[in-house]
């Protein structure tokens, strides 16, 4: 380990579930059902011929303060589980209410009030800022649409604070996105989305693209922003130490589905669902010596396609459990409380594959 990266074998440090008090708190965002479809155009027409089930019955919720980790293999449908939330993309089904409030019946101003308080800083720091903008008029712009700075002394004074808060100076107002580095440049995507004063915020991969250093740094500024201004992420990452580094919570994805869900270290303490085991197998030790002898789960074939999911459990085909029988190519199980706190969609969930 780097001396930059972050510290995820201290349980003072990480994140736990008894020592957060935002999973006793108010619900800020409540998904039920949560689908997104996306049609599939052939013959000669371009008729819709078929579907991709990108998500596909999505539920969870988030309590204020509290960072809900969202991990799968690519194409799981994260992003797109993010952008649905956020109306960037219209769901295809379900409900995503915000402080108890429905977004589907929000009339303009509502919506723009929603937009102020969810945020979403995206993966790719360069191409979600515009190159034609510097920093400062960027940030000003977003302060003035949203009538946050009457004046502009105050506007400036405001993009200064913005500046500062995620670790850059105020002379970084002047230049253009091409003029700093991705770290630098993810700074500026998170005091973009800052800047409007927002509760919720996707975290969309948002070190995936930095070197390991930057990575533990912006993780930490993030980390620091949540306690210093009561923020609540739903974190996407592919990466299993950052993910358990950061979350409260963790969500596994599956085929559009969420397979397993549990508090951090109990899901890597105790996964209950093969393909959660699987993941956690292939993720590289901490420390080799105090998980010697954990197992490698290599999974055979290949995930089925969203387009014609398999009629029971999504990941029967893989599944390495050597329990499963008809019933879970039959039935498709439900993600239940199997353990207190532990969720999982799977029957067999006795598996025991050693510690991560």
């Amino acid at each position: 380990m780097t001396s930059g990266e972050p510290n995820v074998t201290s349980a003072s440090d990480g994140k736990t579930a008894e020592g957060n008090g935002a999973l006793d708190g108010e619900v800020l965002l409540d998904v039920q059902d949560l689908k997104k479809y996306f049609p599939v155009h052939g013959g000669v027409l371009g008729r819709s011929v078929a579907q991709v089930r990108a998500v596909d019955g999505v539920s969870f919720r988030l309590r204020r303060g509290e960072t809900l980790g969202l991990v799968g293999e690519s194409g799981c449908g994260k992003s797109t589980t993010g952008r649905t939330i956020l109306r960037l993309i219209e769901p295809t089904g379900g409900r995503v209410l915000f402080e108890g409030q429905d977004l589907e019946g929000f009339d303009r101003a509502q919506f723009i009030a929603f937009r102020r308080s969810a945020q979403i800083v995206f993966q790719d720091p360069y191409g979600s800022l515009n190159p034609r903008m510097t920093v400062g008029s960027m940030l000003a712009e977003i302060l003035k649409v949203h009538g946050l700075a009457e004046t502009r002394v105050d506007r400036l004074a405001r993009v200064r604070e913005l500046l500062e808060m995620v670790g850059l100076h105020a002379e970084h107002a002047g230049r253009y996105p091409h003029e700093f580095s991705g770290g630098q440049r993810q700074r500026i995507g998170i005091a973009r989305a800052l800047a409007v004063e927002p509760k919720f915020i996707v975290l969309d991969e948002p070190v995936s693209a930095l070197d390991v250093s930057v990575q533990a740094q912006v993780i930490n500024l993030l980390r620091d922003l949540q306690n210093e201004l009561g923020l609540t992420y739903l974190f996407i990452a592919h990466d299993l130490a950052v993910v358990e580094y950061m979350s409260d919570r963790v969500a596994v994805m599956y085929l559009g589905k969420i397979v397993e869900m549990a508090a951090a270290q109990e899901l890597y303490r105790n996964p209950l669902h093969p393909y959660t085991s699987a993941l956690l197998s292939a993720a590289p030790r901490r420390d080799p010596k105090t998980a010697p002898n954990r197992q490698r789960i290599r999974l055979s074939g290949d995930v089925p396609s969203p387009i014609r999911p398999p009629a029971g459990c999504p990941f029967y085909a893989r599944c390495p459990h050597p329990g499963k029988d008809e019933e879970c190519q039959r039935a498709l199980p439900v993600l239940e409380e199997k353990e207190p706190g532990h969720l999982a969609a799977c029957c067999k969930h006795s598996m025991a594959v050693g510690g991560a």
